[in-house]
């Protein structure tokens, strides 16, 4: 297996082999590079590539645990303007692979794994070698996790040995297989390319330009080739959500419908539960017709009068920190700004619009001041410090502003997310939760800006722990953010299923809390001292074993089994479908179990324990 880079200037020639279209890898433009430093070995240390002009292309490579991070820098050092039309953040020649493992995504069903053979895909070499296969993935747009997670691995098993990819970056990305001389595999893969995103960058003489990075894992299992990959990723999380603290959020109570009358019942309630954090969702600004109104953030007054200070005053009263949500980047039908196209948005010279919506341009001076008033100051003087960001729907495959629709898409989210950056400098120790309905951006370079993550907009359906479970193979467990929605109408099983579920990262409750019974409650504060003594299990351990083999989400069959390992203490979940039977984790000789929560005794039930092995 061998590390590199590689690139394509518009004006060279393409490879050939039946491949142009399909990809731009081996193009005429590497012929025209020498490696002048450094080698394709994954250990720390850079390659530098160099072409007689003097365009450089640097593949920066650093040890961070039991990964690799990588980044390609390509530096313009002619006395000429260049054009890359690809740019690659890795490539891997030679890497003999049997299996190929990708995470599929959509709306309220994040994760999904997909495994496939070399058969299965079509990537074995043509009988003469002369015809390139290639399967080339990705995603087109601002919501980088639809369709696909930007996530790859390899199985080889021969040796038993796994490869594993991750790329950060928050717009449209691609991974390519390729196959043509032997029966291994060259892995590339980086922001999408002009064929796949409509991306060119122009470098003008002195000008450089970074890739987004990749990290790169290896292991003896897909579990443990994950959990380097996820082991790696370094989110900013708050001080104040450090210690894996339950939170509840208020939408499938008022589904809504926010007010201070509701919301102060709700502290009411939570009082002296041991909730850290109350978030206050949609609702709470405009008219009552709120999803019109995105982009004004007006406080609705007859839901608030006083604005939100009084109610966050309240809720930091009751013991807990007040959150409110915002869908920051957007401006809705309703919006006064919506026809205000110099600080929106535009493709083909006219604002770009998605379902009712259009965006803010968050390259704007204006916008980023008046966003500044209105979100960092609103959260401000209110005293608020937990912030949902939500995203809800994605730009295509780009906008004007650049050379390229592509470079203009890049662009803007790149700007976005110095925003975040800006929130967290501007009020210290803010708690930021990443949403995109739901798990759209559950990406490493999102995730590394925010404390927590929606890790789906499954609130209520039985696949929850299905997503949950997968999920955890991509991000940090101690920002995924789980919902148990509690109904009055709920049986034990389902209330002990929903709040085990949320052991696959953090727990988020909310439904009707003024509606349960006295033993329904017992039952939930019950679960959340499990979840209490099981914490530092879910934030710092590791996946030892996972169990399901079925693959439909929408009516789940048989049963989940997952364990997680941490300094002699295991966390094991069972979660039972349709058509399940009863599945006990093993107990090794000696085990000491230390908490029980649940029962796991029929179809749509779960139990989960918490125990010592020496």
């Amino acid at each position: 297996m061998e590390l590199f880079a590689e690139m394509k200037l518009l004006g060279d020639g393409y490879a050939g082999g039946f491949s142009c279209g399909m990809t731009m890898h081996a193009s005429q433009t590497m012929n025209r590079f020498t490696l002048k430093e450094g080698n394709g070995e994954l250990e720390e240390g850079d390659m530098r590539y160099e072409t007689p002009e003097g365009i450089r292309m640097i593949m920066h490579k650093r040890r961070d645990g039991e990964a690799l991070r990588v980044k390609t820098i390509v530096e313009n050092g002619s006395d000429s303007e260049v054009t890359l039309e690809m740019l690659t953040s890795f490539g891997l020649k030679s890497v003999p692979t049997d299996q190929v493992y990708r995470m599929q995504s959509f709306w309220s069903a994040e994760g999904k794994l997909r495994r496939e053979s070399i058969q299965e895909l079509h990537l074995e070499p043509s009988w003469n070698r002369c015809g390139l296969r290639c399967e080339k993935f990705g995603n087109v747009g601002s919501m980088p996790v639809r369709k696909y997670f930007p996530f790859l691995a390899a199985e080889d098993q021969k040796t038993g040995r796994f490869l594993g990819i991750q790329l950060y970056h928050a717009s449209s990305w691609q991974m390519e297989l390729l196959c043509r001389e032997d029966d291994t595999l060259t892995i590339i893969g980086g922001q999408a390319d002009r064929d796949f995103g409509q991306w060119m960058k122009t470098l003008k003489p002195g000008e450089s330009f970074v890739a987004p990075e990749a990290v790169i894992a290896m292991g003896a299992s897909l579990l443990e080739t994950c959990d380097h990959l996820v082991k790696a990723q370094h989110p900013a999380i708050s001080p104040q959500d450090a210690n894996m603290d339950i939170l509840f959020n208020e939408y499938c109570t008022t589904w809504g419908n926010p007010s201070f009358e509701n919301v102060k019942r709700i502290c009411d309630k939570l009082q002296g539960k041991g909730i850290k954090f109350l978030v206050i969702d949609s609702g709470w600004y405009g008219s009552d017709a709120w999803w019109e109104c995105v982009g004004d953030w007006e406080v609705n007054e007859k839901r608030f009068p006083g604005g939100m200070k009084p109610i966050a005053d309240y809720i930091r009263s009751k013991g807990m920190i007040p959150g409110l949500w915002y869908e920051m980047e957007a401006v809705a039908s309703g919006s006064k700004y919506y026809n205000d196209a110099e600080h929106l948005i535009k493709k083909d010279g006219v604002p770009l619009t998605i379902g009712g919506r259009r965006f803010w341009d968050m390259e704007d001076p204006w916008v980023v001041a008046y966003l500044s008033k209105k979100v960092i100051g609103i959260l401000k003087d209110a005293g608020f410090g937990y912030l949902k960001v939500d995203y809800n729907d994605t730009l295509g495959m780009g906008c004007d502003g650049a050379e390229s629709i592509g470079e203009g898409l890049r662009r803007k989210i790149v700007a976005s997310q110095s925003f975040f950056e800006k929130i967290r400098e501007e009020i210290p120790g803010i708690v930021i939760e990443n949403c995109s309905s739901g798990g759209h951006r559950l990406e490493p370079s999102m995730m590394q800006l925010c404390s927590q993550a929606s890790f789906s907009d499954a609130h209520e359906i039985v696949s929850i722990p299905l997503i949950a479970a997968n999920v955890q193979r991509v991000i940090r467990p101690e920002q995924s953010q789980i919902w148990a929605v509690l109904r009055a109408k709920d049986a034990k099983e389902r209330i002990e299923y929903s709040l085990i579920a949320t052991l696959f990262g953090r727990m988020c409750l909310s439904g009707d809390i003024y509606d349960l019974t006295d033993s329904q409650w017992a039952l939930v504060e019950e679960g959340m001292e499990f979840y209490r003594k099981a914490a530092d299990v879910i934030q710092k351990g590791t996946t030892v074993q996972h169990i399901y083999e079925e693959t439909g989400y929408n009516h789940p069959q048989g049963q989940q089994l997952s364990v997680r390992e941490w300094k002699g203490k295991r966390l094991a979940i069972l979660h039972r479908f349709e058509h399940s039977r009863k599945l006990m984790p093993e107990f090794p000789e000696g085990s000491k179990i230390l908490a029980e929560y649940g029962s796991g005794e029929q179809d749509f039930s779960a139990k989960a324990w918490l125990y010592e092995v020496h």
